[in-house]
């Protein structure tokens, strides 16, 4: 059981800390997009006084379409990466879908992220946590909770117990997801703290054909009743025009509906685990 995990030898996530956020674009589309972003990010955490770090992809293999944007790759993928770090003084969190990559990824990156089709690949895993960096892994669609023990036991395997766990929906019937409450403390209580991912949980997969639908009206509401059952974190797709965005745009947020947000957001967890919203939770 993990009860504490160090992020960027900033904050410590787990129950009695603070609500971490990781937000961002979906896909790295452009440096100047993803500065953009980064900057009115760190402005409101500062503002908020909430931990955050950014995230965004350098590729996104599993897209529906072989003609979908996958974005920028690896080397100018994590170049963009280390700028918005430099830049704006934020950790920052990336995906990786193969062994070879996490090395390279883990040079930049405070949190390597595992995609959810992938968190049962074991020499993935088993990369990931050689790094010594913490590791992100997102809950199957097809994963019950308690059995992510197994793929943080993967990762731990290699002495590295800076492990998360992501929730972000569970497969129900066809082009759809729902999410099953319980298996917030069920994970957090007994395997290592919880991120919710408020986004991809109203994605509706393969919903549009050659590509993803969602139905953003839902993030909201799905987020309050995360908090309120229990997370250590928040998982969001944001982008300043969720409707031209080149991947996940129906299950984004637009900018300025992130703040309101995490201002109810914390205010619920402030009811739920009282003093927690604070600046604290640093190693």
């Amino acid at each position: 059981m993990i009860r504490q995990v160090a992020v960027a030898g900033r904050w410590r996530v787990g129950a009695g800390n603070p609500l971490l956020a990781i937000a961002g674009p979906c896909v790295l589309e452009s440096e100047p997009l993803a500065m953009a972003v980064a900057e009115f990010l760190s402005g409101l955490a500062a503002r908020l006084g909430i931990p955050l770090a950014f995230k965004g992809s350098f590729d996104k293999a599993n897209r529906s379409s072989v003609r979908s944007y996958r974005g920028p790759g690896l080397e100018e993928g994590l170049r963009i990466l280390a700028e918005v770090k430099r830049r704006f003084r934020i950790p920052v969190t990336t995906d990786v879908h193969g062994p070879e990559q996490a090395a390279a990824a883990a040079k930049v990156v405070d949190i390597l992220q595992i995609p959810a089709f992938l968190c049962r690949q074991t020499d993935l895993l088993v990369a990931a946590g050689k790094t010594g960096v913490p590791v992100n892994i997102k809950k199957g669609q097809f994963m019950a909770p308690w059995d992510m023990a197994n793929a943080v036991e993967k990762v731990a395997s290699t002495g590295n117990a800076a492990v998360l766990v992501t929730e972000r929906g569970s497969t129900f019937g066809y082009n759809n997801l729902v999410v099953d409450f319980r298996g917030l403390p069920a994970i957090r209580e007994s395997v290592c703290p919880v991120i919710f991912d408020a986004t991809h949980s109203v994605q509706l997969p393969g919903g549009a054909g050659k590509a993803s639908a969602g139905e953003r009206r839902f993030i909201a509401p799905l987020a309050r009743a995360a908090v309120a059952a229990g997370v250590d974190g928040i998982f969001l797709e944001v982008h300043p025009d969720p409707d031209r965005a080149l991947s996940d745009g129906p299950n984004s947020l637009p900018l300025d509906a992130v703040e309101p947000l995490l201002r109810s957001l914390l205010a619920i967890r402030e009811a739920a685990e009282p003093g927690t919203t604070g600046k604290g939770g640093r190693p």
